[in-house]
């Protein structure tokens, strides 16, 4: 069903993936630019997005004259099959590029933009697609947990040490002082390198001999189109990935050859939801697709 609008139009797709059905929304500009942009969900979310916030996005972008597909991969949302991690979307990945080339036939190559687990979706499959000429990165998920425990320990802990409503709620009981305390060491545990990581049992196997920083550090290396980072600054994601991948030489050397370029978003949380992030984030997609167009 196609939706009328000034300029642009949505209509839904179902397209084949490895023998399953992907349903997804393709948004099309009345006279579309070169580039289309792929929409990647993180998490265990499906097309639509928290707050509505991928159909804002494929909307917003229309109305600058970008196609997009935003998609389900396979076992979410409406789509069949099993549910998979974000690293097992490649095929996916590459369904969805062939169905918005399918609707969008003028179509000279697209752009991958992902949130959190579909960021580092979208990282993976990069190099492999020569039709993939750039990346949009949003604090993409590192799974990290070593890093991840430095941050929370010296972003969250320390703030609530030093926050006087802190010890008035555990002067008035209402604060589990002992669970508080086991969560504190076990996170400098884990900062430390020792100690089983939180959600450790739902780690890809991959993870223990292949790290996803490292493996996104040699996608970013590899990718022959250009690649931005855009991070929250009320984000623990966004902060694993600053102390993490950003400090290693490998990400700095990309960043002064301007393969790699970041933008930092300091009042927005992990999703954009606050007053304007919705309209920053979409703002921010269109010029890189233009950006990107224009070179």
């Amino acid at each position: 069903m196609t939706e009328p609008a000034e300029d642009w139009t949505e209509q839904g797709v179902v397209f084949p993936c490895q023998g399953e059905a992907l349903v997804g929304v393709v948004s099309r500009p009345a006279r579309p630019g070169p580039l289309g942009l792929i929409i990647l969900v993180g998490g265990p979310q499906y097309r639509v997005g928290a707050h509505r916030q991928f159909v804002h996005l494929a909307r917003a972008l229309a109305a600058e004259g970008v196609a997009s597909l935003r998609f389900d991969f396979r076992g979410m949302g409406d789509a069949s099959g099993a549910e998979r991690t974000f690293r097992r979307v490649n095929d996916d990945v590459a369904a969805a590029v062939d169905a918005l080339e399918a609707a969008v036939p003028d179509l000279e190559g697209v752009v991958l933009w992902g949130l959190c687990g579909g960021a580092s979706a979208a990282c993976l499959y990069g190099p492999h697609d020569p039709r993939v000429k750039g990346l949009v990165l949003v604090n993409p998920w590192l799974t990290a947990e070593t890093t991840a425990a430095r941050v929370f320990v010296r972003h969250y802990y320390l703030k609530r040490v030093v926050s006087p409503a802190f010890w008035r709620k555990m002067l008035a009981g209402r604060v589990a002082a002992g669970r508080s305390v086991r969560d504190l060491v076990t996170r400098l545990a884990q900062a430390r390198g020792r100690g089983n990581p939180a959600g450790g049992g739902g780690r890809d196997p991959a993870e223990a001999t292949d790290p996803l920083p490292d493996q996104v550090l040699r996608a970013l290396a590899h990718f022959r189109g250009r690649t931005v980072v855009q991070l929250s600054g009320d984000d623990y994601v966004a902060r694993t990935f600053e102390a993490g991948l950003m400090r290693t030489a490998g990400f700095q050397a990309l960043t002064r050859e301007e393969a790699v370029l970041t933008e930092h978003f300091p009042e927005d949380d992990h999703t954009f939801s606050g007053p304007g992030g919705r309209e920053r984030l979409a703002q921010a997609a269109a010029r890189w697709v233009h950006r990107l167009a224009a070179t």
